[in-house]
Protein backbone atom coordinates (compact mmCIF):
# COMPACT_ATOMS: atom_id res chain seq x y z
CA UNK A 1 0.00 0.00 0.00
CA UNK A 2 2.84 2.40 0.80
CA UNK A 3 4.15 2.02 -2.75
CA UNK A 4 1.63 4.66 -3.80
CA UNK A 5 3.91 7.17 -2.03
CA UNK A 6 6.05 6.89 -5.16
CA UNK A 7 3.26 8.41 -7.25
CA UNK A 8 3.16 11.51 -5.04
CA UNK A 9 6.90 12.19 -5.41
CA UNK A 10 8.64 13.78 -8.37
CA UNK A 11 11.06 11.08 -9.57
CA UNK A 12 13.21 13.62 -11.42
CA UNK A 13 13.91 16.23 -8.73
CA UNK A 14 13.13 14.79 -5.27
CA UNK A 15 15.71 13.26 -2.94
CA UNK A 16 14.46 10.07 -1.29
CA UNK A 17 15.83 7.95 1.57
CA UNK A 18 13.66 4.96 2.44
CA UNK A 19 13.24 2.62 5.37
CA UNK A 20 14.15 -0.89 4.28
CA UNK A 21 10.49 -2.01 4.41
CA UNK A 22 9.47 0.73 1.98
CA UNK A 23 11.28 -0.60 -1.10
CA UNK A 24 8.08 -0.48 -3.17
CA UNK A 25 8.30 3.32 -3.23
CA UNK A 26 11.64 3.13 -5.07
CA UNK A 27 10.26 0.60 -7.55
CA UNK A 28 7.30 2.86 -8.38
CA UNK A 29 9.60 5.86 -8.87
CA UNK A 30 11.75 3.90 -11.30
CA UNK A 31 8.73 2.65 -13.22
CA UNK A 32 7.56 6.26 -13.59
CA UNK A 33 10.96 7.12 -15.05
CA UNK A 34 10.42 4.51 -17.75
CA UNK A 35 12.64 1.69 -16.52
CA UNK A 36 11.34 -1.80 -17.42
CA UNK A 37 10.22 -3.93 -14.48
CA UNK A 38 12.66 -6.62 -15.62
CA UNK A 39 15.63 -4.28 -15.14
CA UNK A 40 14.38 -2.99 -11.80
CA UNK A 41 13.88 -6.48 -10.37
CA UNK A 42 17.23 -7.67 -11.66
CA UNK A 43 18.96 -4.75 -9.94
CA UNK A 44 17.18 -5.51 -6.68
CA UNK A 45 18.04 -9.21 -6.96
CA UNK A 46 21.67 -8.17 -7.46
CA UNK A 47 21.47 -6.21 -4.23
CA UNK A 48 20.05 -9.10 -2.23
CA UNK A 49 22.54 -11.54 -3.76
CA UNK A 50 25.39 -9.06 -3.19
CA UNK A 51 26.39 -9.31 -6.84
CA UNK A 52 29.36 -7.41 -8.17
CA UNK A 53 26.92 -5.90 -10.70
CA UNK A 54 24.69 -4.37 -8.02
CA UNK A 55 24.26 -0.73 -9.16
CA UNK A 56 23.85 0.52 -5.60
CA UNK A 57 26.90 -0.84 -3.74
CA UNK A 58 28.90 -2.67 -6.38
CA UNK A 59 28.56 -5.88 -4.39
CA UNK A 60 30.04 -4.87 -1.03
CA UNK A 61 26.78 -4.78 0.92
CA UNK A 62 23.01 -5.19 0.57
CA UNK A 63 21.42 -1.76 0.77
CA UNK A 64 18.30 0.04 -0.41
CA UNK A 65 18.83 2.54 -3.22
CA UNK A 66 18.89 2.78 -7.02
CA UNK A 67 21.18 3.75 -9.87
CA UNK A 68 22.78 7.18 -9.54
CA UNK A 69 22.47 9.43 -12.58
CA UNK A 70 24.48 12.48 -13.55
CA UNK A 71 21.52 14.68 -12.71
CA UNK A 72 21.32 13.11 -9.24
CA UNK A 73 24.93 14.09 -8.58
CA UNK A 74 24.42 17.62 -9.89
CA UNK A 75 21.19 18.42 -8.06
CA UNK A 76 21.00 16.07 -5.07
CA UNK A 77 17.98 14.17 -6.42
CA UNK A 78 17.49 10.41 -6.60
CA UNK A 79 17.34 7.50 -4.16
CA UNK A 80 19.92 7.51 -1.38
CA UNK A 81 21.55 4.50 0.18
CA UNK A 82 20.18 3.72 3.62
CA UNK A 83 22.67 1.88 5.79
CA UNK A 84 20.55 1.30 8.87
CA UNK A 85 17.22 -0.14 9.94
CA UNK A 86 17.00 2.63 12.52
CA UNK A 87 17.01 6.30 11.55
CA UNK A 88 20.50 7.32 10.44
CA UNK A 89 19.00 8.38 7.09
CA UNK A 90 17.19 11.30 8.77
CA UNK A 91 19.95 13.87 9.53
CA UNK A 92 21.34 13.80 5.95
CA UNK A 93 17.78 14.09 4.61
CA UNK A 94 17.31 17.32 6.56
CA UNK A 95 20.74 18.43 5.36
CA UNK A 96 19.70 17.93 1.73
CA UNK A 97 16.56 19.97 2.33
CA UNK A 98 18.63 22.78 3.84
CA UNK A 99 21.24 22.46 1.12
CA UNK A 100 18.89 22.81 -1.87
CA UNK A 101 18.44 26.58 -1.55
CA UNK A 102 22.05 27.24 -0.51
CA UNK A 103 23.40 25.27 -3.48
CA UNK A 104 20.92 26.87 -5.86
CA UNK A 105 22.11 30.34 -4.87
CA UNK A 106 25.86 29.69 -4.71
CA UNK A 107 26.02 27.53 -7.83
CA UNK A 108 23.58 29.76 -9.73
CA UNK A 109 21.29 26.93 -10.69
CA UNK A 110 18.15 27.74 -12.71
CA UNK A 111 15.39 28.95 -10.41
CA UNK A 112 12.28 26.82 -9.86
CA UNK A 113 9.70 29.48 -10.66
CA UNK A 114 6.75 27.20 -10.05
CA UNK A 115 6.40 25.71 -6.54
CA UNK A 116 5.33 22.44 -8.16
CA UNK A 117 8.82 21.99 -9.63
CA UNK A 118 10.80 22.65 -6.46
CA UNK A 119 12.64 19.65 -4.99
CA UNK A 120 11.84 18.16 -1.61
CA UNK A 121 13.70 15.68 0.58
CA UNK A 122 11.55 12.68 1.55
CA UNK A 123 12.71 10.32 4.29
CA UNK A 124 10.83 7.38 5.80
CA UNK A 125 11.23 5.33 8.96
CA UNK A 126 9.27 2.78 10.97
CA UNK A 127 7.51 3.57 14.23
CA UNK A 128 10.25 1.83 16.21
CA UNK A 129 12.88 4.08 14.63
CA UNK A 130 11.20 7.27 15.78
CA UNK A 131 12.57 6.55 19.27
CA UNK A 132 16.09 6.66 17.85
CA UNK A 133 18.25 9.71 18.54
CA UNK A 134 18.99 10.17 14.83
CA UNK A 135 15.33 10.82 14.09
CA UNK A 136 14.76 12.97 17.15
CA UNK A 137 17.82 15.11 16.35
CA UNK A 138 16.83 15.46 12.70
CA UNK A 139 13.22 16.31 13.53
CA UNK A 140 14.40 18.88 16.05
CA UNK A 141 16.65 20.52 13.42
CA UNK A 142 13.73 20.66 10.99
CA UNK A 143 11.55 22.27 13.68
CA UNK A 144 14.33 24.73 14.43
CA UNK A 145 14.59 25.64 10.75
CA UNK A 146 10.85 26.24 10.57
CA UNK A 147 10.93 28.34 13.73
CA UNK A 148 13.69 30.48 12.18
CA UNK A 149 11.90 30.51 8.79
CA UNK A 150 14.87 28.85 7.10
CA UNK A 151 14.01 26.96 3.93
CA UNK A 152 13.86 23.24 4.74
CA UNK A 153 11.49 21.26 2.48
CA UNK A 154 11.79 17.87 4.17
CA UNK A 155 8.93 15.38 4.47
CA UNK A 156 9.10 12.75 7.23
CA UNK A 157 7.09 9.57 6.59
CA UNK A 158 6.50 7.18 9.51
CA UNK A 159 4.82 3.80 9.06
CA UNK A 160 3.08 2.62 12.22
CA UNK A 161 2.40 -1.09 12.65
CA UNK A 162 2.29 -0.83 16.44
CA UNK A 163 5.39 -2.96 16.99
CA UNK A 164 9.11 -2.40 17.27
CA UNK A 165 10.17 -6.05 16.86
CA UNK A 166 8.62 -7.41 20.08
CA UNK A 167 8.07 -4.08 21.81
CA UNK A 168 4.52 -2.84 21.34
CA UNK A 169 4.31 0.90 20.78
CA UNK A 170 0.58 1.00 21.64
CA UNK A 171 -0.28 4.15 19.69
CA UNK A 172 2.59 6.19 21.14
CA UNK A 173 3.47 7.41 17.65
CA UNK A 174 0.33 9.49 17.41
CA UNK A 175 0.52 10.81 20.96
CA UNK A 176 4.14 11.91 20.53
CA UNK A 177 3.29 14.31 17.74
CA UNK A 178 -0.11 15.33 19.07
CA UNK A 179 1.53 16.72 22.21
CA UNK A 180 4.20 18.77 20.47
CA UNK A 181 2.14 21.66 19.16
CA UNK A 182 4.57 22.01 16.26
CA UNK A 183 4.51 24.43 13.43
CA UNK A 184 5.21 21.29 11.39
CA UNK A 185 1.84 20.09 10.03
CA UNK A 186 1.00 16.38 10.19
CA UNK A 187 -1.12 14.31 7.82
CA UNK A 188 -2.41 10.96 8.96
CA UNK A 189 -3.18 8.29 6.36
CA UNK A 190 -4.81 4.87 6.58
CA UNK A 191 -1.85 2.62 5.74
CA UNK A 192 -4.18 -0.10 4.43
CA UNK A 193 -5.75 2.22 1.83
CA UNK A 194 -3.43 2.99 -1.10
CA UNK A 195 -5.63 5.86 -2.30
CA UNK A 196 -5.56 7.53 1.11
CA UNK A 197 -1.80 7.02 1.30
CA UNK A 198 -1.41 8.70 -2.09
CA UNK A 199 -3.78 11.56 -1.25
CA UNK A 200 -2.19 12.43 2.10
CA UNK A 201 1.34 12.09 0.75
CA UNK A 202 0.49 14.38 -2.14
CA UNK A 203 -0.90 16.99 0.27
CA UNK A 204 2.20 16.88 2.47
CA UNK A 205 4.63 17.05 -0.43
CA UNK A 206 2.72 19.91 -2.06
CA UNK A 207 2.84 21.82 1.23
CA UNK A 208 6.60 21.32 1.58
CA UNK A 209 7.22 22.33 -2.04
CA UNK A 210 5.13 25.48 -1.80
CA UNK A 211 6.26 26.60 1.67
CA UNK A 212 9.84 25.23 1.52
CA UNK A 213 9.03 23.90 4.98
CA UNK A 214 8.99 20.54 6.79
CA UNK A 215 5.93 18.30 7.06
CA UNK A 216 5.10 14.98 8.69
CA UNK A 217 3.18 11.94 7.45
CA UNK A 218 1.89 9.16 9.68
CA UNK A 219 0.83 5.96 7.92
CA UNK A 220 -1.26 4.26 10.59
CA UNK A 221 -3.08 0.96 11.17
CA UNK A 222 -0.53 -1.10 9.21
CA UNK A 223 -0.33 -4.81 9.98
CA UNK A 224 3.12 -6.37 10.13
CA UNK A 225 2.58 -9.48 8.06
CA UNK A 226 5.89 -11.23 8.74
CA UNK A 227 8.39 -11.27 11.59
CA UNK A 228 10.99 -8.56 11.90
CA UNK A 229 13.78 -10.76 10.49
CA UNK A 230 14.71 -14.40 10.05
CA UNK A 231 15.91 -14.60 13.66
CA UNK A 232 12.71 -13.08 15.05
CA UNK A 233 10.94 -15.56 17.37
CA UNK A 234 7.40 -14.22 17.11
CA UNK A 235 5.88 -17.04 19.15
CA UNK A 236 7.87 -15.82 22.15
CA UNK A 237 5.78 -12.66 22.38
CA UNK A 238 2.70 -13.25 20.21
CA UNK A 239 -0.05 -15.84 20.45
CA UNK A 240 -0.57 -18.33 17.64
CA UNK A 241 -3.81 -16.58 16.67
CA UNK A 242 -1.98 -13.24 16.44
CA UNK A 243 0.75 -14.69 14.23
CA UNK A 244 -1.79 -16.39 11.93
CA UNK A 245 -3.92 -13.25 11.77
CA UNK A 246 -0.94 -11.16 10.74
CA UNK A 247 0.11 -13.70 8.09
CA UNK A 248 -3.38 -13.75 6.60
CA UNK A 249 -3.47 -9.97 6.08
CA UNK A 250 -2.71 -9.51 2.39
CA UNK A 251 -2.07 -5.96 1.22
CA UNK A 252 -1.80 -7.01 -2.43
CA UNK A 253 -5.28 -8.53 -2.39
CA UNK A 254 -6.64 -5.41 -0.70
CA UNK A 255 -5.01 -3.20 -3.35
CA UNK A 256 -6.51 -5.31 -6.15
CA UNK A 257 -9.97 -5.04 -4.59
CA UNK A 258 -9.57 -1.24 -4.50
CA UNK A 259 -8.44 -1.18 -8.13
CA UNK A 260 -11.25 -3.38 -9.44
CA UNK A 261 -14.17 -2.36 -7.22
CA UNK A 262 -13.49 1.35 -6.59
CA UNK A 263 -11.49 2.45 -9.64
CA UNK A 264 -12.73 -0.03 -12.25
CA UNK A 265 -9.13 -0.77 -13.28
CA UNK A 266 -8.73 -4.29 -14.68
CA UNK A 267 -10.41 -7.52 -13.67
CA UNK A 268 -9.47 -10.02 -10.99
CA UNK A 269 -8.31 -12.48 -13.66
CA UNK A 270 -6.09 -9.83 -15.28
CA UNK A 271 -4.52 -8.87 -11.99
CA UNK A 272 -3.86 -12.54 -11.14
CA UNK A 273 -2.13 -13.02 -14.49
CA UNK A 274 -0.03 -9.91 -13.89
CA UNK A 275 0.88 -11.08 -10.38
CA UNK A 276 2.07 -14.44 -11.67
CA UNK A 277 3.95 -12.77 -14.52
CA UNK A 278 5.85 -10.47 -12.15
CA UNK A 279 6.56 -13.43 -9.88
CA UNK A 280 8.11 -15.27 -12.80
CA UNK A 281 10.23 -12.22 -13.70
CA UNK A 282 11.43 -11.96 -10.08
CA UNK A 283 12.38 -15.65 -9.97
CA UNK A 284 14.39 -15.32 -13.18
CA UNK A 285 16.07 -12.18 -11.83
CA UNK A 286 17.23 -13.97 -8.69
CA UNK A 287 18.37 -17.00 -10.68
CA UNK A 288 20.49 -14.71 -12.86
CA UNK A 289 21.82 -12.51 -10.04
CA UNK A 290 22.82 -15.48 -7.90
CA UNK A 291 25.17 -16.66 -10.65
CA UNK A 292 26.91 -13.31 -11.11
CA UNK A 293 30.42 -12.76 -9.71
CA UNK A 294 31.03 -11.47 -6.18
CA UNK A 295 33.62 -9.07 -4.83
CA UNK A 296 36.27 -11.44 -3.53
CA UNK A 297 39.51 -9.54 -3.98
CA UNK A 298 40.84 -7.42 -1.12
CA UNK A 299 42.26 -4.87 -3.54
CA UNK A 300 38.82 -4.35 -5.08
CA UNK A 301 37.46 -3.52 -1.64
CA UNK A 302 40.30 -1.16 -0.80
CA UNK A 303 40.07 0.65 -4.13
CA UNK A 304 36.68 2.16 -3.25
CA UNK A 305 37.28 3.01 0.40
CA UNK A 306 37.80 6.62 -0.66
CA UNK A 307 38.12 8.72 -3.78
CA UNK A 308 41.52 8.69 -5.54
CA UNK A 309 43.92 11.31 -4.25
CA UNK A 310 43.96 14.46 -6.35
CA UNK A 311 47.43 15.79 -7.22
CA UNK A 312 47.92 19.17 -5.54
CA UNK A 313 50.62 21.44 -6.99
CA UNK A 314 53.10 22.33 -4.28
CA UNK A 315 55.35 25.36 -4.21
CA UNK A 316 59.08 24.73 -4.09
CA UNK A 317 60.36 24.48 -0.53
CA UNK A 318 62.31 27.72 -0.91
CA UNK A 319 59.13 29.59 -1.85
CA UNK A 320 57.27 28.17 1.15
CA UNK A 321 60.05 29.26 3.52
CA UNK A 322 60.18 32.69 1.88
CA UNK A 323 56.42 33.15 2.20
CA UNK A 324 56.44 32.07 5.84
CA UNK A 325 59.34 34.38 6.66
CA UNK A 326 57.61 37.29 4.92
CA UNK A 327 54.39 36.65 6.87
CA UNK A 328 56.29 36.54 10.14
CA UNK A 329 58.26 39.71 9.37
CA UNK A 330 55.09 41.58 8.40
CA UNK A 331 53.45 40.48 11.62
CA UNK A 332 56.52 41.46 13.64
CA UNK A 333 56.51 44.96 12.19
CA UNK A 334 52.89 45.42 13.19
CA UNK A 335 53.10 43.92 16.65
CA UNK A 336 56.67 44.17 17.70
CA UNK A 337 58.43 40.82 17.78
CA UNK A 338 55.31 38.70 18.23
CA UNK A 339 54.54 36.22 15.38
CA UNK A 340 50.99 35.62 14.20
CA UNK A 341 49.10 33.03 16.19
CA UNK A 342 47.96 29.76 14.61
CA UNK A 343 44.32 30.77 14.30
CA UNK A 344 45.15 33.68 12.00
CA UNK A 345 46.84 31.33 9.57
CA UNK A 346 43.71 29.18 9.72
CA UNK A 347 41.49 32.18 8.97
CA UNK A 348 43.60 33.07 5.94
CA UNK A 349 43.49 29.54 4.53
CA UNK A 350 39.71 29.25 5.01
CA UNK A 351 39.21 32.64 3.34
CA UNK A 352 41.41 31.60 0.41
CA UNK A 353 39.44 28.37 0.06
CA UNK A 354 36.07 30.14 0.07
CA UNK A 355 37.41 32.65 -2.44
CA UNK A 356 38.66 29.95 -4.79
CA UNK A 357 35.76 27.48 -4.55
CA UNK A 358 32.24 28.97 -4.86
CA UNK A 359 30.66 25.65 -3.80
CA UNK A 360 32.41 25.73 -0.43
CA UNK A 361 30.54 26.65 2.78
CA UNK A 362 31.65 26.76 6.42
CA UNK A 363 29.20 25.40 8.99
CA UNK A 364 29.35 24.84 12.72
CA UNK A 365 28.39 26.10 16.16
CA UNK A 366 28.85 29.84 16.81
CA UNK A 367 30.90 30.27 13.64
CA UNK A 368 29.14 33.36 12.26
CA UNK A 369 30.61 35.61 14.95
CA UNK A 370 34.05 34.03 14.73
CA UNK A 371 33.74 30.71 16.53
CA UNK A 372 35.25 29.49 19.78
CA UNK A 373 38.77 30.55 18.78
CA UNK A 374 38.03 33.40 16.31
CA UNK A 375 39.06 31.14 13.42
CA UNK A 376 36.19 32.47 11.28
CA UNK A 377 36.50 36.04 12.54
CA UNK A 378 35.26 38.44 9.85
CA UNK A 379 34.46 35.75 7.29
CA UNK A 380 30.67 36.05 7.58
CA UNK A 381 30.88 39.65 6.37
CA UNK A 382 33.29 38.78 3.59
CA UNK A 383 31.33 35.72 2.40
CA UNK A 384 27.61 36.39 3.05
CA UNK A 385 25.46 33.27 3.37
CA UNK A 386 28.45 30.91 3.40
CA UNK A 387 29.34 30.95 7.11
CA UNK A 388 26.36 29.18 8.65
CA UNK A 389 25.51 28.63 12.32
CA UNK A 390 23.89 25.40 13.51
CA UNK A 391 22.43 24.45 16.91
CA UNK A 392 24.85 22.58 19.21
CA UNK A 393 24.18 19.00 18.13
CA UNK A 394 26.95 17.11 16.35
CA UNK A 395 24.63 14.39 15.03
CA UNK A 396 22.65 16.85 12.94
CA UNK A 397 25.68 19.04 12.20
CA UNK A 398 27.55 16.13 10.58
CA UNK A 399 24.33 14.80 9.05
CA UNK A 400 23.59 18.19 7.54
CA UNK A 401 27.13 18.24 6.13
CA UNK A 402 26.41 14.96 4.35
CA UNK A 403 23.22 16.46 2.93
CA UNK A 404 25.03 19.64 1.87
CA UNK A 405 27.65 17.57 0.08
CA UNK A 406 24.99 15.52 -1.69
CA UNK A 407 23.26 18.73 -2.77
CA UNK A 408 26.45 19.75 -4.61
CA UNK A 409 28.27 21.76 -1.95
CA UNK A 410 31.66 21.22 -0.28
CA UNK A 411 31.20 21.89 3.44
CA UNK A 412 33.88 22.61 6.02
CA UNK A 413 32.49 21.59 9.40
CA UNK A 414 33.85 23.04 12.62
CA UNK A 415 33.51 20.75 15.63
CA UNK A 416 34.75 22.98 18.48
CA UNK A 417 36.48 20.25 20.47
CA UNK A 418 37.68 16.79 19.48
CA UNK A 419 35.66 15.34 22.35
CA UNK A 420 32.47 16.65 20.74
CA UNK A 421 33.08 14.37 17.78
CA UNK A 422 32.00 11.52 20.07
CA UNK A 423 28.49 13.01 20.17
CA UNK A 424 28.09 12.53 16.41
CA UNK A 425 30.38 9.55 15.92
CA UNK A 426 27.77 7.31 14.28
CA UNK A 427 27.04 9.98 11.67
CA UNK A 428 30.81 10.45 11.30
CA UNK A 429 31.09 6.75 10.43
CA UNK A 430 28.23 7.10 7.97
CA UNK A 431 29.98 9.86 6.04
CA UNK A 432 33.24 7.90 6.15
CA UNK A 433 31.86 4.71 4.57
CA UNK A 434 29.66 6.38 1.95
CA UNK A 435 32.22 6.19 -0.84
CA UNK A 436 32.82 2.49 -0.17
CA UNK A 437 29.14 1.68 0.33
CA UNK A 438 28.04 3.38 -2.91
CA UNK A 439 30.87 2.08 -5.10
CA UNK A 440 32.25 5.61 -5.35
CA UNK A 441 28.96 7.15 -6.50
CA UNK A 442 28.24 9.23 -3.36
CA UNK A 443 31.65 10.33 -2.02
CA UNK A 444 30.43 13.02 0.41
CA UNK A 445 33.47 15.27 0.03
CA UNK A 446 33.97 17.54 3.05
CA UNK A 447 36.45 18.73 5.67
CA UNK A 448 35.82 18.18 9.38
CA UNK A 449 37.84 20.57 11.57
CA UNK A 450 38.44 19.65 15.21
CA UNK A 451 40.60 21.16 17.95
CA UNK A 452 42.60 18.59 19.84
CA UNK A 453 45.76 17.62 21.67
CA UNK A 454 47.79 19.79 24.06
CA UNK A 455 46.47 20.38 27.58
CA UNK A 456 42.78 20.43 26.76
CA UNK A 457 40.19 22.60 28.41
CA UNK A 458 40.69 22.95 32.19
CA UNK A 459 44.08 21.29 31.73
CA UNK A 460 42.69 17.77 31.29
CA UNK A 461 40.77 15.48 28.97
CA UNK A 462 37.55 17.46 29.29
CA UNK A 463 36.43 18.47 25.79
CA UNK A 464 39.75 17.53 24.19
CA UNK A 465 41.19 14.08 23.52
CA UNK A 466 44.93 13.59 23.40
CA UNK A 467 44.25 11.01 20.75
CA UNK A 468 41.51 10.46 18.19
CA UNK A 469 41.06 6.71 18.05
CA UNK A 470 37.84 6.53 16.05
CA UNK A 471 39.03 7.64 12.59
CA UNK A 472 37.63 4.98 10.23
CA UNK A 473 38.80 4.03 6.73
CA UNK A 474 37.56 6.56 4.21
CA UNK A 475 38.72 9.58 6.21
CA UNK A 476 42.11 11.18 5.59
CA UNK A 477 43.48 12.63 8.82
CA UNK A 478 45.77 15.66 8.67
CA UNK A 479 47.34 17.21 11.78
CA UNK A 480 49.15 20.55 11.76
CA UNK A 481 51.43 21.71 14.56
CA UNK A 482 52.40 25.15 13.29
CA UNK A 483 51.15 28.01 11.13
CA UNK A 484 53.68 27.46 8.38
CA UNK A 485 52.40 23.91 7.72
CA UNK A 486 48.80 25.09 7.87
Amino acid sequence: MLSSIGHALDPDVDAVALHYRHLGVSIVKQLRQGRPIEDILLDRARGYCVSRNDPVTGGVHCAIGSRVSGQDLRTGSGDYVVTSTLASQCPPAVGRALGFSVASKLLQRPAHDKPSTRPISFVSIGDGSMHNAHFLSAFNLARHARYRRIKCPVVFGISDNGMSISYKTDGYTRSLFNLRGDEIPMWSANGTDMLDVYDKTLRATEYSRKKAAPSLLLYKDITRRFGHAATDRQHAYLSEDEVLGMAESDVISAAVVQAVEQQNVGTYAEWLDRFEEIGSVATKAFDAASMEPKVTDREDMLSIVSQPMVPVPRLPEAKIVESADRTQKTSSKRKGSKAEVMRKHMTKVIAETLEKYPDCVYIGEDVEHGGYYLVTDGLAEKFPGRIIDFPPDETTLLGAAIGYSQAGLTPIIEVPYAKYLDCGVDTFYELAISNWLTNGQRPNGMIVRVQGFDRGRFGGNSHTHNMISHIPPGVDAVCYSNGRDY
